[in-house]
């Protein structure tokens, strides 16, 4: 695959930052963020949104983050360093939404702004066990997405959000146009839940057309992180300078490797990983 430049020996990397909640088994949230960024040659900053109790098997509690702390975060490292662009992951209630949406709108971050914004809605894990309060739901629909460059759900988040089910590509479709209609610039319906299909297409749809991105499925029980590995991936992408369809292509291609050299970790679900790219030459 063609893979983002790395930096030379002492030449600041493009940054990005992440807004997100931990992982302590490291699958997943902010570990998978800032894997993806380091293997990609970014240099990863963070605003630490929750901090979940999870490992392998599951999320058994997690702590949120006082509104104004995530929002100050924001502020001073865009402030002091320099951003090429945010994404956000598990934000878990309507305050820190709306504290992030806030300084998103002050500092110029989201599609009306300079500093592009990827949405991962991150609502539940891929245990199913819950990362969002159901009444936040709404303040992603109205508050943070309508400031998204590009919004990623999975298919559970795609039925919690616009209460379509995707089972097939003309639901697809559908689910993509829903999307877009909450404001978001590009949506993505993500493919890789939809277990029948013995490939996984992700659609991007920008209001008028719709791209497929296509790769082989593979069958593996360890992709924890995977959604959080292509919503990084596509901000490096974005911050070096790709256009949405280019770094959505470029993310797919990164995560289907990522996937490949996903490895056993604990009684539970492996991390996919970007370690893969340390064997390139």
């Amino acid at each position: 695959m063609n893979l983002l430049p790395l930096p030379s020996n002492g030449q600041t990397p493009v940054r990005v930052l992440t807004i997100a909640g931990t992982d302590s088994g490291g699958g997943a949230g902010i570990q998978a963020d800032t894997r993806t960024m380091a293997m990609c040659g970014v240099h990863a900053c963070v605003a630490v949104a929750a901090v979940t109790v999870q490992n392998s098997v599951g999320v058994s509690g997690f702590h949120e983050i006082p509104p104004q702390v995530v929002a100050d975060q924001v502020r001073c490292v865009v402030g002091d360093i320099g951003i090429g662009a945010v994404k956000t992951g598990m934000l878990a209630s309507t305050a820190i939404i709306e504290a992030v949406a806030d300084v998103c709108r002050e500092v110029g971050i989201g599609k009306n702004g300079t500093i592009p914004l990827v949405v991962d809605p991150v609502a539940a894990s891929m245990h199913g066990d819950p990362l969002l309060h159901t009444e936040a739901l709404d303040a992603l629909r109205h508050t943070l997405i309508p400031l998204a460059t590009v919004v990623t759900p999975n298919l559970d988040e795609v039925r919690l959000l616009t209460g379509v089910d995707v089972e097939d590509d003309d639901a697809a479709r559908h689910a993509a146009r829903e999307l877009h209609k909450l404001g978001a610039q590009w949506a993505i319906v993500k493919g890789g839940h939809l277990r029948s299909s013995q490939v996984s297409t992700d659609l991007l749809y920008d209001g008028t057309d719709f791209l497929e991105f296509t790769a082989p499925r593979i069958a593996t029980g360890n992709d924890h992180g995977g959604g959080d590995t292509l919503a990084a991936a596509i901000a490096c992408a974005i911050a070096n300078g790709y256009p949405v369809p280019a770094a959505v292509e470029f993310a797919k291609d990164w995560t289907y490797h990522c996937l490949s050299a996903a490895y056993d970790l604990g009684a539970g679900h492996g991390p996919v990983s970007p370690l893969w790219r340390l064997h390139e030459s």
